[in-house]
């Protein structure tokens, strides 16, 4: 069976996978205990209907880069700064320290208060009081998670972002959005014909993705706020894998109307078409550099999958992994210096990160069945797709390998995971 096959009855074969309509949860399935110590005391509260420092908590957990205190081992629950004793955090060998509280709750509108602290050197680093509705309090504690991850490591949080999936439920293929912990899910788009391939706009407005709702490939461009949507590409074949370029008005796109399935850009204001490869293999999967200068895209023009880069202007191609017997779906890191792969060898797929300059792959996951790669937008984790036991689920993976965790449905089924820029 050729690569072209494979591809697209796997993912028929997975967009009629059955699935529950519940949440995603998250489970860390592996961690490591390098991390820097923190303890988030919980929230004084009065009744709020989230968790605000359990969320904190479980997002910097999650992170790879902290170990945190179990509240079991808390000896006191100061919720302010000038109740905090010192040596006491400092006899647990923390390092830092959040507290906080959340009040009001007339009209549902709450006050959400915190401050951290350097434990070793009794003193305050961040210290804010936000305002929040009910409805936005998980929002909010991701936005002060993100905060503090910031102060701490040097790098932009990215646990107040959004990923878009693909489930299926009851012949029903779905296209949903969700918070980056999984609560939250909405529908965007739903077809009882398959749907693939989300694709996040730079701005994160927009998405574009792949219909058969009208029993061929079409791609689609949709305003998130409005639910309006446009067709941009239905040509005879494969319309296939859009990828939106870094200033967000064109789409590299897999088509086949000339032949064999080719790379292409689409001008989405003018609509203009622009070949980029010709070649009687086939090239697929493209992504853009964060510059925009280069289009990195999977071929079997070598007689395997490997990836490949051309200038998103057109010109010569040029192999670029040469590690394993397969090599697909790449994803770019934020900063341009990474690249994040389906690495497969004898038929064991596991997601990789290849270092542009050097070429060398670091193997994060342990397989067998890793597929569908995405960095997250501050380029620390890797959101992907896998399967075990029969059961397909997401999961997301620190740069290092050390921390791992599984996003689920509470019956499996979903796929194509993309994180927001």
């Amino acid at each position: 069976m050729n690569f072209l096959k494979k591809i697209l009855i796997l993912g028929l074969m997975l967009a009629f996978a059955p699935l529950s309509q519940a949440e995603l949860t998250i489970d860390i399935t592996e961690s490591s205990d390098s991390g820097t110590p923190v303890a988030v005391v919980p929230f004084a509260t009065s009744g709020a209907p989230v968790d605000v420092s359990s969320v904190i908590n479980a997002d910097l957990a999650r992170s790879g880069y902290f170990k945190m205190l179990a509240e079991q081992y808390m000896r006191s629950r100061p919720s302010s700064a000038s109740a905090v004793q010192f040596p006491e955090w400092q006899a647990l060998n923390q390092n830092y320290l959040v507290v906080g509280q959340v009040g009001g709750g007339t009209g549902g509108q709450y006050s959400v208060q915190f401050q951290l602290l350097d434990v070793l050197k009794s003193s305050q680093l961040l210290g804010y009081q936000m305002n929040s509705s009910a409805a936005d309090l998980r929002r909010t504690a991701h936005q002060i998670a993100d905060m503090i991850f910031e102060k701490l490591t040097g790098k932009k949080g990215a646990f107040s972002g959004r990923i878009a999936y693909v489930t299926n439920n009851k012949q029903q293929s779905q296209l949903q959005v969700a918070d980056a912990d999984g609560f939250n899910p909405q529908t965007i788009a739903s077809s009882q014909e398959p749907l693939m391939s989300p694709s996040w706009s730079p701005d994160k407005s927009k998405m574009a993705y792949v219909s058969f709702e009208r029993k061929t490939a079409a791609i689609y461009v949709q305003i998130l706020a409005t639910g309006q949507r446009k067709r941009v590409a239905e040509f005879p074949g494969i319309n296939g894998a859009p990828a939106w370029s870094p200033d967000g008005n064109k789409l590299a796109l897999t088509l086949s109307k000339d032949g064999s399935p080719d790379i292409y850009t689409l001008n989405l204001g003018s609509g203009s078409l622009t070949k980029l490869t010709k070649s009687y293999s086939i090239d697929t999967e493209p992504v853009w550099s964060p510059d925009g200068n280069n289009i990195v895209f999977t071929s079997d023009r070598g007689g395997k999958p490997q990836l490949y880069m051309v200038s998103s202007n057109g010109g010569g191609e040029k192999r670029i992994t040469f590690s394993g017997d397969y090599n697909a779906r790449a994803s770019f890191s934020p900063d341009g210096k990474s690249i994040a792969m389906v690495h497969g060898n004898g038929g064991d797929y596991r997601i990789g990160v290849m270092d542009v300059g050097s070429k060398s792959i670091n193997v994060l996951t342990t397989g067998p069945a890793d597929e569908s790669p995405s960095f997250a937008p501050n380029g620390t984790m890797v959101l992907y797709a896998t399967k075990k036991g029969g059961t397909a689920y997401l999961s997301a993976v620190s740069l290092d390998g050390k921390m791992q965790q599984k996003l689920a449905f509470s019956n499996g089924g979903v796929r194509e995971p993309a994180w927001a820029p």
